[in-house]
């Protein structure tokens, strides 16, 4: 990519970037929009333009409200594990901010007035031209159904009564009553008067359903219970006991909350959950290998050179001065964002069904997953990818050249990743504030689907941050940037604003937006620290191997840092991992300022469709109860 496509790429996604914001300003100042940008103060009872009023009149109103928040107030709109993620993205910038200080003023002057690629071109009678950012880069540098069923039913009858109440008017005063269809997607069979069969349906089901509940009460007990205790350091002491004499004859956790239980899991033994994380992981690792086989002829045949060459029809458009400029800056980077995209849900269920118990443990799990597979393929699988399927023939006849090639390669990949980056902070953040997509789903779906307040809260709902996502990307992010920190130091300031714009957006939509559906009390951390460990590795072991390549004699200090990382990971892991995954009793120990209410509690964790509509009638729970003490009823 020549300088011009790349600062026509910058302009663009900046200028995108500024009309979304422009967008969000606009939009988020119109009371009917407030479920689309302010859904956590709703359901928080708060009032959005609250004290807010002239800050939200400005385009830079929520950077002031962002960055004025404290951590309490994070904590209290989206939970520890929105505050952890913050610190992630605060740390991750100070690093780069350092990196930056350092690198920018001793590299871009050795890479700007030296002439390696020029020689390098000569030296091979190549008539090849560089980029005036590959000049900048150390490449020029020399050497559970019927409860479902009841529920469905309700909502059809809420549904019902209101297009029915809708259709009164005053020349029809009696309505006309909503009908259906009993056949498949209410296309087909008898057509039937919606709230009467409805209700008749509910008739027949809820003694079904009663029936069951009994029958799973008292006939179906799994193999899994819940145990209250009236002391936390009791709790915290019990589990981490060993509770057996056989390992796994009685294996103890501590309980997720109540929101967090993937109920379906609770029950597996420890033996198929091993059996079933080893299946997992092996097809986890044929997706990670065979995916770099896509993604490599993505890396490419998603230029115009090969387009042209593949696709001679398209000459004539790719051609044109003024679309080869966009092409040349957006092509490649948003192939990728697009085949990367539909990863994410894949890899949620394979981790659900590794028999993870929590929805926070698999969202971690999914992460890690997420975070190997496009450090492998697309930091390594782009770079590597493109060299080999663009010099195959070079290798095939010469094949010693590999490694030069490969550290050739690095430097020239630079231009594609700081368009990356570019692309991921403007364009990305810039569709996150405003909201766009969420914004028009919203209103269609008000308009022309929602009849009910139900209907019309559940098209609204923000959901949770997708830390299975987030986190990865942001991981990746890190990774290119460190690695790339020393061949090609410009793209430390593109790293410093992702994260810094990443920091401000992430923090106004936890305060204002995102709703949590569970709290975990931050355990996402270990893994965000484990990750930042694993691309300092993957940069150190990058840096080992390019830089002597250039043939400098005292590249060999750098070979101690790997061993000093992987001490202190070590170190990290030893003393501060086990307070994550275990309560400490000196924190169980700890005084609440209240006690909490039982009941509650108790309820909370009975399972929704098994929950009778009245929750004084908890008592036909009894059978699925052991026996207690005259004590009273703990936690």
């Amino acid at each position: 990519m020549d300088l011009a496509s790349f600062i026509t790429s910058l302009l663009t996604s900046f200028v995108i970037f500024v009309a979304l914001v422009l967008v969000f300003t606009w939009l988020s100042r119109r009371p009917g929009n407030a479920p689309v940008y302010y859904p956590n103060l709703l359901l928080r009872g708060l009032d959005p333009w609250e004290g807010r009023r002239r800050g939200t009149r400005s385009p830079v109103g929520w950077i002031r409200d962002a960055i004025s928040a404290s951590e309490p107030d994070v904590v209290a709109a989206g939970g520890v594990d929105a505050a952890v993620y913050l610190v992630f993205l605060s740390s991750v910038l100070a690093i780069l901010v350092l990196s930056g200080m350092v690198l920018l003023p001793v590299l871009l002057p050795v890479a700007g007035t030296d002439h390696a690629l020029e020689l390098s071109a000569n030296d091979n009678k190549s008539n090849q031209n560089f980029s005036q950012i590959e000049i900048l880069a150390l490449g020029n540098i020399q050497a559970d159904k019927i409860y479902q069923e009841i529920e469905d039913h309700k909502r059809k009858i809420t549904r019902a009564e209101v297009v029915y109440a809708e259709s009164k008017t005053a020349s029809k005063p009696e309505g006309t009553r909503p009908t259906h269809r009993t056949g498949f997607l209410g296309l087909i069979g008898t057509k039937v008067d919606t709230i009467e069969y409805c209700n008749e349906k509910i008739k027949e089901l809820v003694p079904e359903l009663e029936a069951e509940q009994k029958a799973t009460l008292r006939e179906k007990q799994q193999p899994a219970a819940l145990v209250f205790f009236n002391s936390r350091s009791a709790a915290a002491s019990a589990s981490q006991t060993l509770h057996a004499q056989v390992f796994d004859k009685w294996t103890v956790m501590e309980a997720p909350e109540p929101r967090d239980i993937i109920w379906p899991n609770l029950s597996r033994k420890i033996y198929e959950r091993q059996i079933r994380q080893v299946v997992v992981y092996f097809i986890v690792f044929l997706i990670v290998l065979f995916y770099t086989i896509p993604l490599g002829i993505i890396a490419a045949v998603t230029t115009l050179e090969k387009l042209r060459e593949k696709l001679p029809f398209l000459k004539v458009v790719v051609d044109q001065p003024e679309i080869k400029t966009v092409l040349q800056a957006y092509l490649p980077q948003l192939a990728l964002i697009v085949f990367l995209a539909l990863l994410p849900s894949l890899l949620l269920f394979l981790s659900k069904s590794e028999g993870i118990p929590s929805h926070s443990h698999t969202v971690r799990a999914a992460s890690g997953k997420y975070f190997y597979f496009i450090v492998f393929n697309v930091f390594l699988g782009y770079t590597i990818g493109s060299t080999l399927l663009n010099s195959l023939t070079t290798l095939i006849n010469s094949p010693t050249k590999i490694v030069g090639m490969l550290a050739n390669s690095l430097p020239r990949s630079a231009t594609f990743f700081l368009t990356f980056v570019a692309l991921k902070f403007f364009v990305g953040y810039g569709l996150e504030l405003s909201r766009i997509v969420p914004f028009i789903i919203f209103h269609l779906k008000r308009k022309y689907l929602c009849k009910t307040e139900d209907e019309v809260k559940a098209a609204w709902a923000p959901g949770n941050l997708s830390y299975n996502t987030r986190v990865p990307n942001d991981m990746l992010i890190t990774t290119v940037v460190l690695c790339y920190s020393v061949i090609a130091p410009l793209i430390i300031p593109f790293g410093v604003v992702y994260f810094a714009l990443g920091w401000l957006v992430a923090k106004n939509q936890v305060l204002r937006v995102y709703v949590p559906s569970y709290e975990s009390n931050g355990r996402m951390w270990p893994h965000m620290h484990n990750r930042i460990i694993a691309a300092l590795v993957v940069y150190q072991i990058t840096m080992i191997g390019v830089i002597p390549l250039k043939e400098f004699y005292y590249s060999p200090i750098l070979v101690p840092l790997l061993p000093m990382s992987i001490i202190f990971a070590y170190i990290c892991h030893m003393r501060f991992y086990p307070s994550f995954t275990k309560t400490p009793l000196e924190v169980a120990q700890h005084e609440l300022k209240e006690r909490p209410n039982m009941e509650a509690i108790y309820s909370a964790y009975i399972p929704p469709c098994l929950k009778p509509d009245k929750l004084e009638d908890l008592d036909v729970f009894e059978d699925a109860q052991s026996h207690t003490t005259s004590r009273a009823p703990s936690i």
